[in-house]
């Protein structure tokens, strides 16, 4: 199929599309020894005064490479496209494909099938590397560069959590790593009204047993007439809850397959979790980020494909002015979901309406 396809395909397609995989490869190719020289200058004082294995440095930097390649993806290849096809046009190669009879639509083709391959390309990246890549990044960030990391890495005071539609959890101080925390409270309602409520100053998780020992442990069952109390020192008892799940971690939606974040994002929902839009914004970002392949590409052969006096560096300027535009005003977008009702399917898809419609009128623009 795809040497059917590829013999469809002239010599100036492949000559272009060649063009475009290379140069925008390159380009990332390029970040890796930048962004890596960069990151540790910053980090190395605290790199040293944690004394972090050379291992974890190591796998750390492998994480950062593919964490930010695919963050900043719509940078690198709108660059890259503006970079070659500038050439291109300075050197009046495109004045030559096209007054050779070829419609500016028909030049577009081998810039499409190259949009179509990196789009895959970041799907495949997005939906399965970067959830991986992202964990240890963040991780390794929250745990040895962050002042009091391990504390901001998730919520460990006055926890309050719905874990189903009936039952509610309260804990005043949580400790992950102990599997255990202090002040529980376990409310069970129907109907909106009290039907059953455990307090035990701590509970910790039994691995063995799965099952988790309450101290100090009371329980109330409210009756019609009288209610049942139940009280002793230790108690131990199951509960459909995870100690990690009553406060996961900050950035948990990133580091998710697809399966297993819409599965997350279900059960959060029933929940009444308050985070929902931003795990929201992770998923929809996985779809909208690899289509702005489209969008940005046919921008940057707008741009680009025109002879301009001040020669590549206008065209340049012009791309670094547009690409940076994009990312902001999707990080604009996306911050005003996570932060208010604002809906998170449109604030992730407004960067790419916005510029769609910008690809529209250049592409008028230039065919003229």
């Amino acid at each position: 199929m795809f040497k059917q396809f590829s013999s469809k395909l002239t010599l100036i397609d492949k000559y272009i599309l060649k063009r475009y995989m290379v140069t925008f490869f390159s380009m990332l190719l390029l970040f890796i020894p930048i962004g890596i020289t960069i990151d540790v200058s910053e980090k190395i004082n605290k790199i040293l005064e944690n004394k972090v294995p050379f291992s974890k440095v190591f796998f750390y930097y492998i994480d950062f490479v593919i964490y930010f390649a695919n963050l900043l993806f719509p940078i690198f290849l709108f660059l890259s496209i503006i970079w070659f096809t500038s050439k291109l046009a300075n050197n009046t190669e495109i004045v030559a494909i096209l007054s050779s009879g070829i419609s500016f639509q028909r030049f577009l083709r081998p810039y499409i099938v190259g949009a179509t391959l990196v789009c895959l390309f970041a799907m495949v990246m997005g939906f399965y590397l970067v959830p991986k890549s992202s964990d240890g990044f963040r991780s390794f960030r929250y745990l040895y560069l962050i002042g009091g990391g391990r504390e901001e890495m998730r919520q460990t005071n006055d926890v309050y959590r719905q874990i189903s539609e009936k039952e509610f959890v309260y804990v005043s101080n949580l400790n992950v790593e102990a599997q255990s925390a202090y002040n529980f409270v376990y409310e069970k309602f129907e109907k909106d009204s009290l039907v059953s409520k455990i307090t035990a100053s701590s509970i910790t998780y039994n691995e063995k047993t799965k099952d988790y020992t309450l101290s100090n442990y009371n329980k109330r069952e409210i009756g019609v007439l009288n209610d049942k109390i139940e009280s002793d020192i230790s108690k131990r008892m199951k509960f459909n809850f995870e100690i990690e799940e009553l406060t996961p971690v900050v950035y948990i939606a990133e580091t998710l397959l697809p399966g297993e974040l819409n599965a997350f994002i279900e059960k959060e929902m029933l929940r009444g979790s308050s985070n929902i839009n931003t795990y929201l914004v992770v998923k929809y970002k996985k779809w909208s980020v690899p289509v702005s392949a489209f969008i940005l590409t046919i921008i940057a052969v707008a741009v680009s494909s025109m002879k301009r006096r001040g020669g590549m560096g206008v065209n340049l300027a012009i791309g670094i002015g547009v690409a940076f535009s994009y990312v902001f005003l999707d990080k604009i977008f996306g911050t005003l979901a996570e932060k208010s009702t604002f809906s998170p399917l449109l604030a992730v898809w407004i960067p790419n309406i916005v510029f769609g419609i910008l690809a529209y009128y250049l592409l008028q623009n230039a065919k003229r």
